[in-house]
């Protein structure tokens, strides 16, 4: 199988289009960042991350950005493009026009070019935010009642996008972010052991699920489908001492 380097090299040889491409770029001592401009040549296959790989081959090889999968499984190489959020390794060059605005997510420090630094990003999650699950070791665990809502919120791949996309965090980085709401709820939805009590009381904060707006952009960015926002509602119903249905889709929580 092609590796992206493999393609954006075969890609350039038969290539009969270009894209400019502005790149946001970073080194630690510069006093501001700036952007870079590259003429790319692109094949109607050519994905942004193969366009990235192209100039670090072939224009500037200390152009930094994070990926890994390839097929929008890892989450690591999401960024802004044209001001949206998206994921390098299926985002399809030809789709966006023909000047293309590469930028690391928003509301997470950068540490260099399209890098930004996670563990800002982790660090929001709640404390008993469970990383080895019951049933990896619990032989006898069944499979739960509702396994469909469970389902939604572990196909999250952790990309940060949601964060990015959010209009909150540009106003106060005290706010927990939607992606540590949605984990939040779904350990609600299914404890197994942890402290809901605690749980609650880290999301009814005035930074935690109160401090959300209801713009739900978060859910429009999510690559997996996750749907943090209606997460974060029936989170909230949860406070209230209801319980909110949680829609299938963005257009049916407007």
């Amino acid at each position: 199988m092609q590796t992206a380097t493999d393609q954006a090299a075969a890609g350039a040889a038969e290539a009969t289009e270009t894209r400019r491409f502005r790149v946001f770029r970073y080194k630690r001592g510069d006093k501001t960042p700036h952007f870079d401009t590259f003429d790319v040549p692109i094949e109607p296959r050519t994905t942004l991350l193969d366009a990235m790989k192209w100039i670090q081959l072939h224009r500037d090889a200390s152009l930094m950005l994070r990926h890994s999968c390839y097929h929008a499984s890892c989450g690591t190489c999401g960024v802004r493009v044209n001001g949206r959020e998206v994921l390098l390794c299926v985002t399809a060059v030809h789709d966006l026009g023909l000047e293309i605005t590469v930028e690391p997510v928003a509301n997470i420090p950068v540490l260099t070019d399209l890098v930004v630094d996670m563990e800002e990003f982790y660090a929001r999650f709640p404390d008993q935010h469970p990383y080895v699950r019951e049933s990896e070791f619990n032989a006898a665990a069944s499979t739960p009642d509702g396994i469909a809502a469970y389902v939604r919120y572990e196909d999250c791949i952790e990309c940060g996008l949601c964060l990015s996309a959010c209009p909150i965090p540009a106003t106060t980085d005290r706010y927990v972010g939607p992606a540590a709401l949605a984990a939040a709820q779904r350990m609600l939805e299914e404890p197994r052991g942890a402290d809901v009590a605690d749980l609650l009381d880290w999301a009814d904060e005035p930074d935690g699920v109160w401090r959300c707006h209801a713009a739900f952009e978060c859910s429009e960015a999510c690559p997996s489908n996750v749907n943090p926002a209606a997460r974060i509602m029936a989170l909230r119903g949860a406070l209230v001492g209801g319980a909110l249905v949680i829609p299938d889709r963005v257009e049916e929580m407007r």
